[in-house]
């Protein structure tokens, strides 16, 4: 049986992944702990850790459980580049798999993604729209990142050079290099993700739409189990379900 210490458990997906986990029979909930809990206390209870706690947390996590020897998987979006170069020093010692979504749904959107652009080749102007919750505090969304930068590889060209985040005003005429990326909030939309391929005369759009939560969170505790029996290093859920 593996153990599993869910960090951020008061949260939405805190709350989805405590409810999931009897639905997996490998899995038992060793500790679930949050904000002004002591997850080092609790941490040599666990085989791993599933932090959806903060951004501004997840080094420390990712500190604690190299300490420990014990896998993470980490469902925590919006880190700097700082935060990002500490975690994967980390991972030297000790499997993460890090997720922008650990839905099976979107990482098969992912891999559609990658096909199209690469069939449907440079002619097609690239736009990535998303829409969450009100109450989300980074954008655009992890997701949608993933989804740019999948298109930016494709294209061979830097993500940070081609983004076009939002257009107001006399913009002049898009650019073929462009990739726009888009954010919309409100209501309690759990998560839609788009992806639009368009040219003169047709368009191709690769959509997906999540109603629940539990969707992301089987996925990471699926994660979970997986990332046991790795070495150091990082993952995604790519690895995870074998589409790589």
């Amino acid at each position: 049986m593996i153990k599993v210490i869910i960090n951020g458990f008061k949260g939405r997906m805190g709350q989805a992944l405590v409810n999931c986990v009897p639905q997996h029979q490998e899995l038992e909930l060793a500790a679930q702990v949050d904000a002004g809990d002591d997850l080092a206390a609790v941490i040599g209870s666990g085989d791993v850790v599933i932090d959806f706690s903060s951004q501004a947390a997840t080094v420390g996590v990712a500190a604690l459980c190299a300490q420990h020897q014990k896998a993470l998987v980490i469902g925590t979006t919006g880190h700097s580049d700082t935060e990002t170069f500490e975690i994967r020093k980390l991972a030297k010692a000790i499997p993460i798999v890090w997720a922008s979504n650990f839905s099976t749904g979107v990482n098969t959107l992912f891999w559609l993604t990658r096909k199209a652009a690469e069939i449907l080749g440079p002619d097609f102007d690239l736009e990535v729209v998303e829409m969450h919750h009100r109450l989300k505090k980074d954008a655009p969304s992890g997701t949608a990142k993933t989804l740019a930068e999948i298109l930016a590889d494709v294209r061979k060209v830097r993500l940070s050079e081609a983004a076009r985040h939002g257009r107001a005003g006399i913009v002049g005429a898009r650019l073929q290099s462009e990739i726009g990326v888009h954010s919309i909030r409100g209501g309690d939309v759990v998560g839609d993700h788009t992806v639009i391929f368009a040219n003169t005369g047709e368009r191709v759009e690769l959509t997906h739409k999540a109603s629940s939560r539990d969707t992301f969170a089987n996925g990471a505790l699926r994660a979970a189990e997986w990332v046991v029996n790795q070495p150091p290093g990082i993952y995604d859920m790519q690895a995870v379900l074998g589409l790589k």
